[in-house]
């Protein structure tokens, strides 16, 4: 049996208290044993790691990933990597971000049909590292509409990087496909995207062709997941029981309320830092901040700040992620969303870090055994040289995330500090731009 024993770190367990002077055991894959100073876990026979008075907290999930995006500035740059080269590239993103401290990823649709199995298989084989990870479809979409790439003298389906659907049999057909082809779930274009050229407020699938997806998910006991920035995308989302919704941008008072009626069964994964970095951090790459309020990224960034923090005093589900991969918000750069999850819903830093745990053990489906540091779970653990309470940008630097652990083992460590080197205070050394602007 591995035995690892944590000491002398302040103890962020995921279930939102103020974290505490102590120490954790890891026995094999899981937390054996969580102890408040000045107790101490059980050490025959175990490797120490002396924390020196760092910060201890879960494992991040990622509750919207797109690893098969390439850190382009288009979506049709995505699109025309070669199968080959993508996926070496998502091999190599998920290393990534199991190093800045995700150990849990939801995807939230790969480029190519069979992208995000291939690497969770890899992953789950140990084959490469990388967080453990649920695989989605490609995005289910129709004629025009987000992920619909082709051109009227060029009407090839591999121009695009979703699966174009028109009528309930294609959306049966490309569901069944999907799942041939080992997905965990279903993952559909419920609303527009400016970017794409189609209204964020526009809603494309008739109820019918949701309805087809909806029943093959279930008939196969998958979840289903929607782009759904329109208000009436997310009613669909809730009528249709999808579990997972993307955005909800423009959310009224009806689908307010029944989300709220629905609390126990959705997630929100609003992807906000896409519309911030797009509004305002974009502008070497085409999309100065007067195009981006052109296209309509900065009222939408307006309205869904007060949607989302009516959402979350409604104590509806939100967690961080989202659409990371472009390149003014490159993979790696995700923890920037905690702080916006504070500056544009509300939050406190408390209910940003247990957003971005405990609920992600929810949204993983494993909600006791994934997302706290207590004694059963799973061994998914960070330490991070700082107290992110205080500086959430600390998450986003990768000399701050000093250790990395997945199932008990190690997957990144920084190395022993020197006896007399004590942990920076927070708000010391490299932040990464993580202001909204």
């Amino acid at each position: 049996m591995s035995r690892i024993a944590i000491t002398n770190v302040a103890v962020f367990d995921g279930g939102g208290e103020a974290p505490f002077k102590g120490e954790v055991l890891i026995e094999d894959a899981r937390i054996a044993e969580v102890a408040r100073s000045p107790r101490q876990v059980e050490r025959e026979g175990a490797r120490v790691i002396d924390g020196q008075g760092r910060f201890l907290m879960p494992g991040m999930t990622e509750a919207h990933t797109h690893f098969s995006w390439n850190d382009q500035p288009s979506l049709s740059a995505i699109q025309f990597m070669p199968p080959e080269e993508h996926i070496l590239w998502c091999v190599r993103v998920a290393k990534r971000y199991l190093e800045m401290g995700w150990t849990s990823a939801i995807g939230a649709a790969a480029a190519k049909p069979r992208l995000d199995v291939v690497l969770r298989n890899a992953i789950d084989a140990g084959e490469c590292p990388g967080p453990r990870y649920l695989a989605g479809s490609q995005e289910i979409t129709t004629i025009g509409a987000l992920g619909d790439n082709t051109l009227p003298h060029m009407p090839f389906e591999a121009l695009s990087f979703g699966s174009v659907c028109s009528g309930p049999e294609e959306i049966r057909r490309s569901a069944r496909t999907f799942i041939k082809y080992g997905v965990d779930h279903l993952k559909i274009n419920l609303s527009g995207e400016y970017i794409a050229g189609l209204p964020a407020e526009m809603s494309p699938f008739a109820e019918d062709e949701i309805a087809m997806l909806a029943s093959e998910a279930r008939r196969y006991g998958k979840r289903v997941a929607a782009h759904a920035r329109s208000s009436e995308s997310v009613k669909q989302c809730v009528r249709h029981g999808i579990e997972i919704i993307y955005h909800a941008s423009f959310a009224d008072e009806e689908a307010l309320d029944m989300l709220e009626a629905n609390k126990d069964r959705h997630f929100v994964a609003p992807g906000i830092g896409w519309l911030v970095r797009t509004a305002f951090n974009a502008s070497d790459y085409g999309i100065t901040p007067a195009i981006a309020e052109k296209m309509g990224y900065k009222r939408e960034l307006e309205i869904a700040s007060e949607s989302l923090r009516k959402m979350h005093k409604r104590g509806i589900r939100i967690l961080p992620g989202g659409d990371y991969g472009f390149a003014w918000m490159p993979h790696g750069t995700n923890a920037t969303d905690l702080q916006y999850f504070v500056d544009y819903i509300g939050m406190t830093p408390t209910e940003a870090l247990v957003a971005a745990t405990r609920l992600g053990g929810q949204i993983m489906l494993r909600p006791d055994e994934i997302g706290m540091l207590r004694p059963g779970y799973l061994a998914d653990i960070v330490m991070v040289d700082g107290n992110p309470l205080d500086d959430l940008s600390l998450l986003v630097d990768p000399e701050r995330i000093s250790l990395v652990m997945k199932d008990g083992k190690i997957c990144k460590d920084a190395g022993p500090r020197g006896a007399d080197a004590a942990p920076r205070a927070a708000g010391q050394g490299s932040r990464e731009a993580v202001a909204a602007h």
